[in-house]
């Protein structure tokens, strides 16, 4: 499956939103728990760089950046 250069700028603008989406949630999450600022944040940027892996791991393994 060949996808054009917009289509795999899209996929990946869509993987990266949904991505900062997750470590808004964790972040928030994490803050409703009780956690000082500083560690939500650590706990956001964390969610965010799995989350954003593994995007770009399925979309790979898809078949949609060969």
């Amino acid at each position: 499956m060949e996808l054009s250069f917009g289509v795999r700028l899209l996929l990946v603008l869509a993987a990266a939103l949904v991505a900062v989406i997750v470590g808004m949630v964790a972040g928030l999450l994490a803050r409703w728990d009780g956690a000082r600022v500083p560690a939500c944040i650590m706990r956001g940027s964390a969610a965010f760089g799995v989350s954003m892996t593994l995007f770009v791991l399925v979309l790979t393994s898809l078949g949609a950046f060969v």
